[in-house]
């Protein structure tokens, strides 16, 4: 029970680049378990799509996704920053204006959500 990463004979290079894919069970360290993580929750995928065009507020993210509860919206950017990918901004003022923004670890999801994107399209047409 010692060892964490297993031996395989032919691992692929692309899929397993090291030592952090090679495991038996998903471990919490593995850059793919990682990047699921980021992008886990219902809503996230498309939250993360607006705020991927710049800083909104809350209202204005109400109003491009408006099936979108304000209770789980609150839930999923507090979730997003809690996870370092969304910054939130408070603008002085009255009323206090709350903005939301990518922080870097957030922008770099950009690659993964294109490809999940590419890849279900390409699932659709195939089923």
């Amino acid at each position: 029970m010692g060892h964490r990463t297993e031996t395989h004979a032919a691992w692929d290079p692309e899929l397993v680049p090291d030592g952090r894919g090679r495991t038996r069970r998903p471990e919490p360290d593995c850059p793919v378990e990682l990047a699921l993580a980021a992008v886990s929750g219902r809503w996230t995928t498309l939250l993360l799509r607006e705020l991927m065009a710049g800083p909104c507020g809350f209202t204005e993210l109400r109003g491009r996704l408006p099936e979108l509860s304000a209770k789980v919206l609150s839930e999923r950017l507090r979730t997003l920053a809690e996870r370092g990918l969304v910054a939130v901004e408070r603008e002085r003022g009255f009323p206090v204006r709350t903005r939301y923004r990518l922080t870097e670890a957030g922008q770099a999801l950009r690659p993964l959500l294109v490809q999940l994107y590419a890849t279900g399209a390409q699932l659709a047409r195939l089923a």
